[in-house]
C-alpha cells in the first residue's frame, strides 16, 4: 500500500486517485471545489468506464483545510492534477507534504515538466505522459472514461513514465507498476519526445472540440474538421521536430508524416486514419469540458505553447495562431462554440477547405 496525495480532484485526478484508492492504496485528494469534496466524502466517488463500475472512497480534503496534512506522516508521492496555469503553485503546495525520499508527478496535459522542476527541483520531478485516455466529469462525485475497451486491449500503451535526463530508474518502474491495474504502461527514455507527441495530439483535438462543441467522433466524421485537425497536427509536429525533441509517433503516424501532410498522398492517409475514429466513442476533450463548465481553457499552454516556440524559431503556423485566437475568444465569451467556427479558423489561417484542395 502506497501513501499518495493528489492536488486537483477534477476528472483525471479523481479517476486515477479513485482507482488507486479502490485497489487498496492510501489516497488523499486535495480540491477547492466544495461540492466535490462534500459529495465524495459523504457518498464516495462513482467511477465508470471500459471496466467494471465501482464506488471508491479516497479521503477528500478541501484546499483551505490542508494544514492538517502537515501534522501527518509524509506521503510517498505527490501528483499534480490541476490545469496547466496552476502548475507551479500546485507543485510547491503538494511538495510540502511529500517525504524527502519521495517525488512529484505531473498528471496533466501541455508542457508542465519544466514548471514542476522549477518549483520543486529536477531531482524530485518525474514525467508521466498519459496517452489516449480521456475522462469526463460534469457533476460532483462521478467520473466516466468513455470507450468499450481499455487501451491495453487495443494494443496501446497509456502511461509513459520518464526522467528529465532520460535515465532508467527504479522509481519509474514503481510508478508504472502502480498504474498497471488501470491500464498499460511503460518506461520511456525519451520524455521530451513523448511529451511533445502528446502535446501535438492535444493540439489537433482539444481546441477543435472547444470552439465547435462537437465530440471527437463527430469531428472525425466531418471532412472540414479533419482538415483543420491535420493542419494543427502538421504545425505542431514541424515545430517539435525543428526543436530537436525527437517527437514520438502520435495519432497512429510518425511525427514526420504529420509534418508532411501537405503531400496529397500523405494527407489522404492521415485523413483516412482520423475518419475511422468516427466509429469510436464520442469523447469530449478536457478543453471542451472546460467550455461546458465555464472554466478558463488551457489554450495558452497547449497550442499557445507551440505558437510561442514557433515564433522563437521563425516557423509560420497559421492554423495554430488562428485557433489560439478563436479559443481565447471563447474563453472571453466573445465567441460561442459552433461548427461554423471551424470554417472561420481555416479561412483566417488561409487554408482552403477540403472541397477546394
Amino acid at each position: 500500500m502506497a501513501r499518495l496525495i493528489f492536488i486537483g480532484a477534477g476528472a483525471v485526478g479523481t479517476y486515477l486517485g479513485g482507482w488507486l484508492s479502490h485497489i487498496g492504496h492510501d489516497v488523499t485528494l486535495v480540491e477547492h471545489w466544495t461540492e466535490q469534496v462534500e459529495k465524495i466524502t459523504s457518498d464516495g466517488l462513482a467511477i465508470s468506464g471500459p471496466h467494471e463500475s465501482f464506488v471508491a472512497h479516497p479521503r477528500m480534503v478541501h484546499l483551505h483545510e490542508s494544514e492538517k496534512l502537515a501534522r501527518e506522516k509524509p506521503f510517498e508521492v505527490g501528483f499534480v492534477a490541476v490545469k496547466a496555469y496552476d502548475t507551479r503553485w500546485a507543485a510547491r503546495f503538494v511538495d510540502t507534504f511529500v517525504s524527502s525520499k519521495g517525488f512529484i508527478v505531473s498528471a496533466q496535459n501541455s508542457w508542465p515538466d519544466p514548471d514542476i522542476a522549477a518549483a520543486v527541483g529536477r531531482e524530485r520531478s518525474v514525467g508521466l505522459i498519459m496517452s489516449a485516455i480521456a475522462v469526463e466529469m460534469y457533476v460532483a462525485g462521478k467520473a466516466h472514461r468513455p470507450g468499450e475497451k481499455r487501451q491495453r486491449e487495443l494494443g496501446h500503451t497509456v502511461f509513459r513514465a520518464g526522467e528529465h535526463d532520460g535515465s532508467d530508474t527504479e522509481r519509474l518502474h514503481w510508478l508504472i507498476d502502480l498504474f498497471d491495474p488501470i491500464d498499460a504502461g511503460k518506461i520511456t527514455l525519451n520524455l521530451w519526445g513523448e511529451r511533445w507527441a502528446k502535446l501535438a495530439l492535444n493540439c489537433m483535438g482539444n481546441p477543435v472540440v472547444g470552439i465547435s462543441g462537437l465530440g471527437s467522433a463527430e469531428l472525425a466524421a466531418d471532412p472540414t474538421c479533419r482538415t483543420l485537425q491535420i493542419q494543427l497536427a502538421k504545425e505542431a509536429a514541424a515545430v517539435g521536430i525543428a526543436l530537436g525533441h525527437g517527437v514520438e509517433d502520435f495519432g497512429g503516424h510518425s511525427a514526420q508524416q504529420w509534418a508532411d501532410a501537405d503531400t496529397p498522398e500523405t494527407h489522404a492517409v492521415l485523413d483516412g486514419t482520423i475518419a475511422r475514429r468516427s466509429q469510436g466513442a464520442n469523447r469530449m476533450s478536457s478543453m471542451g469540458q472546460d467550455v461546458a463548465k465555464g472554466r478558463l481553457s488551457e489554450i495558452r499552454f497547449i497550442n499557445g505553447h507551440v505558437l510561442d516556440r514557433a515564433v522563437e524559431i521563425g516557423l509560420d503556423v497559421p492554423a495554430t495562431r488562428a485557433i489560439v485566437d478563436a479559443m481565447l475568444a471563447v474563453d472571453a465569451g466573445r465567441l460561442k462554440p459552433a461548427r461554423g467556427n471551424i470554417h472561420t479558423v481555416l479561412e483566417n489561417a488561409g487554408i482552403p477547405l477540403l472541397s477546394t484542395r
